[in-house]
């Protein structure tokens, strides 16, 4: 089991000032966080990918490449990478690039994404929503297995013999699909044999329980073997000084979506 935090680097703003604190300041508190998970023994951390206002994490693999260079042992993830709204290419360039800073501890999760910004930012239809989330998926998985890539598809322009640098300091950089309450989103992770991180942003965990099994089922249908069939979950909580600070979710505590990953989950638990 591993036990890590994700962040989506709030910007700070205040609905009674400008900022409450610079974003440049609130960059180096969330940096140093980082570090401080690295040195309490976590195994992760996570940033996020949004396009708004009240974020900082536009550029995740940016965000975390500082962070590798102050940190020895914490892996570091995006959580997640909004995949239908980006070029395949220049993601696994971004978290290869990652790998050999950090020295093998990149990882991505990658998903379609929860806010709809990205979408018409980069001139997408948001209409293709799956559909272009299925293809660059496609791409990715192609660029990691294969250094020369020949790959053609609806939405991006065709790769002939076309040679992806730089590789990655590990032999493939794991690829986890972050996924919410969709049945096909769980079925698809599990029919290619990826890992599925699951995120609960509200109600009770275990009505993520059903849709779990279908993503188990379908891996087992495809051929794939339980040890690959990990998933990973991410909850909402809150970090302050003291249990009544947490309870009640006060501005002087701090949301971080905790995450927490299993091999798999069994059919006992």
């Amino acid at each position: 089991m591993e036990i890590g935090i994700d962040s989506f680097a709030s910007a700070m703003i205040s609905s009674n000032t400008n900022n409450a604190i610079t974003s440049s300041q609130a960059m180096s508190e969330l940096l140093e966080r980082i570090e401080k998970a690295d040195e309490s023994g976590l195994h992760l951390f996570g940033i996020g990918e949004h396009h708004r206002k009240e974020f900082l994490d536009s550029a995740p693999a940016v965000i975390l490449a500082a962070a590798a260079s102050r940190t020895k042992q914490i892996k570091l993830t995006s959580a997640v990478t909004v995949l239908s709204a980006a070029d395949p290419v220049r993601v696994f360039q971004n978290f290869a690039t990652l790998d050999l800073i950090s020295k093998g501890r990149a990882e991505m999760v990658v998903g379609r994404g929860s806010f709809t910004e990205s979408f018409p930012l980069f001139g997408l239809d948001f209409h293709d929503y799956d559909a272009l989330f299925s293809e660059k998926l496609e791409l990715l998985l192609t660029i990691r297995k294969q250094e020369v890539v020949n790959w053609s598809g609806k939405f991006r322009p065709a790769l002939k013999n076309q040679s992806i640098y730089p590789r990655p300091f590990q032999s493939q950089i794991p690829i986890w699909v972050g996924v919410g309450g969709t049945p096909e989103s769980f079925i698809r992770a599990g029919s290619l044999g990826l890992p599925l991180m699951v995120a609960v942003i509200g109600g009770d965990t275990h009505r993520f329980r059903p849709l779990i099994d279908l993503y188990k089922e379908a891996g087992k249908r495809a051929g794939h073997p339980p040890e690959v069939l990990k998933v990973g979950l991410h909850s909402l909580g809150y970090i302050a000084n003291t249990s009544q600070e947490t309870s009640t979710g006060s501005v002087e505590s701090r949301a971080a979506l905790f995450r927490i990953h299993s091999k798999y989950i069994s059919g006992s638990t």
